[in-house]
């Protein structure tokens, strides 16, 4: 939807549930969504700054320029909104805050980011979640392997520092899931537990932008 500055996709009951500390589904608001209207498409911008005097886009898009896209704040919630339009799916950027304290500014990755570059780099991208699961029939017959009187032994993984390519790159997911699961069950585990996997800008070793 739009308000008299752009488009926006927080209703003033969205933000009073942030406010109260109840809002389950805040991925849907915060973070960068595509859209798409009659003046053309282009990516909804929110993120959590509630000490920041100003706070604004930079990527790829407007040559890293703090300033180029400001954001402003939404009511008394500390959360910064703000719409660009022209850019979609692959864009990279990242939040410049200016703090209220002491002149301090930063370059932020988003946190309700869905994609990121793939490290060292540490910048988001603009995504959507539109992934195509084939695993239709595992699914149906899980039940048949999931028995409360089978034995567990839970191995638990960090995918970002569990195992590195042979040129000290992380490995892709496809990478991990050809050695895994030989691995695994050579040392007797039947399952196993993943660290959050969300794309992170650290993984345990040095990351610059």
């Amino acid at each position: 939807m739009t308000d008299g500055d752009g488009f926006t996709l927080l209703s003033d009951d969205d933000i009073y549930l942030f406010n109260e500390g109840t809002h389950a589904r805040l991925y849907e608001k915060l973070g960068s969504h595509i859209v798409d209207g009659p003046g053309g498409g282009g990516v909804v911008f929110a993120v959590w700054a509630p000490d920041a005097e100003a706070v604004s886009v930079v990527g790829d898009f407007n040559g890293w320029w703090p300033g180029a896209n400001p954001l402003r704040p939404r009511a008394s919630s500390g959360i910064w909104e703000g719409f660009v339009s022209g850019i979609g799916k692959g864009a990279i950027y990242k939040y410049h805050v200016r703090s209220r304290f002491h002149g301090y500014e930063v370059e932020k990755a988003d946190p309700y980011a869905i994609h990121a570059e793939t490290p060292p780099r540490t910048g988001s991208i603009v995504w959507k979640i539109d992934y195509d699961w084939g695993d239709g029939d595992w699914m149906a017959a899980r039940r048949e392997h999931a028995g409360l009187r089978r034995p567990v032994s839970i191995y638990e993984l960090h995918l970002g520092s569990w195992m590195r390519g042979d040129d000290g790159r992380m490995l892709t997911y496809r990478e991990v899931a050809e050695r895994l699961p030989t691995y695994v069950k050579e040392l007797g585990f039947t399952h196993v537990e993943f660290l959050p996997v969300m794309e992170h800008p650290f993984s345990g070793r040095g990351a610059t932008r």
